[in-house]
């Protein structure tokens, strides 16, 4: 079987960082969600994202000839492709959490959508398979941005989707962004760009890495 160009494998790994960093993200509110149904869906939707990247990480391994763990967790942070968007430390803001859970998904059914559709067949099928596990994760960000739209969190809501925004954007490559506008009903800005970082993904990646890092070497 002929390797997927590099330039596929760079956008697989790019997926699963944004995956991966925001599943962990999303994990930071076990516990302390709202509520206690809450704290379980947001658990499970943290445990999925994870799930597909190291799903991801498994097929980027494979293209490489390398090891998901090792691409999970060795890097150094400026190597990490993942959006600043999945990044940010948004724990203790439910309303900005949410606007960034709605962002995100929407987003990201465009952007499985077209992975749907890759001649990379691995790839394509891994993206259809994510597609019906993500159903919950859309149906659970819509679920809260009308319910928060219709309460007292209304223009906290609406803020943080307006301050986010240009983040959400950056999520995906040029030619989808259009597409991503109308969903949400946005006018396009000036995107934040892949390629930084913000300061929060260091912090992160230690906290991540802290268990694998204590033994180096050893095998889990």
């Amino acid at each position: 079987m002929q390797a997927p160009p590099e330039t596929r494998v760079e956008a697989v790994l790019a997926f699963a960082d944004d995956e991966l960093v925001l599943g962990w993200r999303d994990s930071e509110w076990t516990g302390i969600a709202p509520f206690l149904e809450e704290d379980v869906a947001f658990s499970s939707i943290a445990q999925g994202e994870i799930g597909h990247a190291r799903a991801l990480y498994e097929l980027a391994a494979g293209a490489l000839g390398g090891d998901a763990d090792a691409l999970a967790f060795d890097r150094e942070p400026d190597e990490y492709r993942c959006a600043p968007f999945v990044e940010l430390r948004l724990v203790g803001d439910w309303a900005a959490t949410i606007a960034r859970h709605w962002l995100y998904e929407t987003a990201d059914a465009i952007r499985v959508a077209a992975l749907m559709e890759s001649d990379w067949p691995e790839l394509a099928g891994l993206a259809a398979k994510m597609d019906r596990e993500e159903a919950y994760h859309r149906m659970h960000a819509q679920m809260w941005a009308e319910r928060l739209r219709q309460s007292s969190e209304s223009r906290r809501f609406e803020d943080a989707v307006a301050e986010l925004w240009p983040h959400a954007l950056g999520l995906l490559a040029a030619g989808k962004r259009e597409r991503l506008c109308e969903l949400v009903g946005r006018s396009p800005v000036e995107p934040v760009e892949r390629g930084t970082h913000t300061e929060e993904l260091r912090p992160l990646l230690e906290e991540m890495t802290l268990v694998r890092r204590s033994v180096p070497g050893a095998a889990w």
